[in-house]
Parts: C-alpha cells; structure tokens; sequence
C-alpha cells in the first residue's frame, strides 16, 4: 500500500506511465518489467483509494493467515496472471491503450477471500447491504465480466 501511493505522489509530478505502465506488445513501449511495474501505478485518486480499500480490507486478512511470504506470492501471481490476461485481451482487441492499477491482484485476493470465508458477513461500500463474502464475490466478479464484455470507459475489468 505504501509503495502504490508513494508511486501515485511521484506520478503527480514525474510521469512514470511512459516506462512503467503495461503497454499492449504492439505498440513497442512494451517492457518485461511492466508485467509487474504497472499495479503499483494508477489512475486517479479513486482508484488508487479504492484498490487499497481491497487490499486492505481483503488482504490483512489473508496475510495474517498465510503469513507475508506466502501473501507476497499470491500477490505477485495475481499481478501476473492479470497483466498476461490483459495483454491477450488488449492484442485481441487490438487496444493501444496501457493498463495501470493493482485491480487485478485486489481480485485474486477477492476470490482467495470468498473461497476461504465464503460464510463471513461483509458489509461493501456499494450497496450497503451486509452479505456472505461468497455472494459478495459471484456478484462482483459478474458485474466486472458484464462491464468488461461492454467495454465502460477504457477500465481494465
């Protein structure tokens, strides 16, 4: 959380999105460490704060469970399997577009979260309406499907 919002503060005044974001393999400002670089990178304010709400609310949790080595890792490959799956989607919709944000490693955290405590009651942001994490879970993960299909506003769902 410390290094996505130290990243955001130096975005504000140094632009880190030219080397740092991940750029779809055709448009040649592809780098190898944008698969890992471009989750700590964000989009706006909201963004940064709502991806870190996640990962704070979701991923506190499962670190203290798996403790921080195994949590680092699960992190990573969230990042990864994320990046790789953007990077098909992007060569298949043949998007110029880089992606930025730790959305994808904040889901695998989600599903992580509803599989091991499907039963635990939360309480989201939108709606508040107190839920079973598992519901939680299906219901985000159909309504990203649903605006990914629709292509929203140029989002990485």
């Amino acid at each position: 959380m410390l290094i996505c919002t130290a990243f955001y503060c130096i975005n504000l005044f140094v632009p880190l999105e030219g080397l740092f974001a991940l750029w779809p393999l055709e448009t040649g400002r592809f780098w190898p460490w944008q698969v890992v670089s471009y989750a700590f990178l964000h989009g706006g304010t909201f963004h940064l704060f709502f991806n870190m709400l996640g990962l704070w609310m979701f991923g506190s949790e499962l670190e203290r469970l798996w403790g921080q080595r195994r949590y680092a890792q699960f992190l990573l490959a969230g990042v990864l399997t994320a990046a790789m799956a953007q990077l098909v989607i992007t060569a298949l919709a043949g998007s110029n577009v880089p992606t930025v944000g730790a959305s994808g490693a904040l889901y695998a955290l989600l599903l992580a979260y509803g599989m091991l405590f499907p039963n635990r009651v939360i309480m989201p942001l939108f709606p508040p309406i107190p839920m079973k994490a598992r519901t939680f879970v299906i219901v985000f993960g159909g309504l990203e499907l649903l605006l990914g299909i629709m292509d929203v506003g140029g989002v990485a769902h």
